[in-house]
């Protein structure tokens, strides 16, 4: 049997979580053939199938069930494995994961405080958070609400917020109000639970109407669909807004009130490294000229932590 690269191994693990390539593919931040490629290798050199797959769906078969949880504790162990090196070095690197979003002058905060390494996994918030919490991140950035914070024994503090704006059909370009909005609430996945909470508590603060799909389309072309399809224009997520958009579609500001995305990071309550607080400390240093939580006229998810 030829030999195996954990590399393959960290594609399987993120395809069986996310059962479909596309998303796996953008996690991982590689083009979707050529994970396609990578898993039918996989597959070659163990001999045995890992997915059953078609057009419309992914699933494990048997023989990858059963693989799963040893593909994990192979990648545990060679994580344990750099930082037992990085410790004996002298040389520990604070590790960091994020969503979508990074503070522009990450590098220029954080040089002087730690050995910062961006870690490639590209994560929801949830899944970022809970990492962080299971020790394979240092800190994340990402939006969790404090129930998750205090079940996961995680802190956060605020480090930047993008403010949303909708999406419609025709000409747009007018300012919507946010309760005149649609917010797409994704119940077919559990990839999006992040943004599932924060569209609902958006609904329930501003009379934004939720609309329910199960397609994994809160960005993409299926989000497009899904604005043309609705009567109002549409709220479009953090990961979304930098995709550019079809021509039958605008962008429309948003306003009464304005309604924000907060970015915190996090860490571990019982953390103790002077690299990892250093860090938390540098990042967060300034967040009072952030706009969230300045009043009636914007909007942020009050379940999450927005300042010190």
């Amino acid at each position: 049997m030829a030999s195996v690269e954990l590399r393959q191994l960290r594609y399987f693990v993120a395809v069986a979580e996310e059962l479909n390539f596309g998303r796996a593919a953008e996690r991982l931040l590689i083009a979707g053939p050529s994970l396609s490629q990578q898993i039918k290798a996989l597959e070659r050199d163990l001999g045995v199938r890992l997915f059953d797959r078609d057009r419309r769906s992914v699933a494990l078969t048997p023989a990858g069930a059963a693989l799963l949880p040893q593909a994990r504790t192979l990648l545990g162990q060679a994580e344990d494995l750099r930082r037992r090196a990085a410790q004996i070095s002298g040389s520990e690197p604070v590790r960091f994961g994020y969503v979508n979003w990074l503070p522009p002058d990450l590098t220029a905060r954080t040089s002087a405080v730690a050995q910062l390494h961006i870690d490639p996994w590209v994560a929801p918030s949830h899944a970022q958070a809970a990492r962080v919490a299971d020790r394979s991140l240092d800190l994340a950035a990402c939006w969790v609400g404090a129930h998750d914070l205090d079940r996961l024994g995680l802190d956060a503090r605020l480090i930047g917020a993008d403010r949303l704006h909708a999406v419609t059909t025709g000409d747009g370009g007018g300012e919507v109000r946010a309760g005149d909005t649609a917010v797409l609430v994704d119940d077919g996945s559990t990839y999006w639970a992040s943004w599932n909470r924060y569209a609902e508590q958006l609904a329930r603060d501003t009379g934004a109407r939720t609309e329910h799909i199960s397609d994994g389309g809160i960005t993409g072309p299926a989000f497009f669909d899904h604005v043309r399809r609705s009567r109002r224009p549409v709220i479009n997520s953090p990961k979304g807004q930098a995709t550019p958009l079809p021509p039958d579609l605008a962008v429309c500001p948003v306003v009464a009130p304005e309604v924000y995305w907060p970015w915190s990071v996090v860490w571990r309550r019982n953390e103790v490294r002077p690299a990892v607080l250093a860090t938390v400390e540098a990042l967060s240093d300034g967040v009072g000229d952030l706009p969230v939580g300045r009043g009636p006229h914007v909007w942020a998810p009050g379940a999450g932590p927005v300042g010190r």
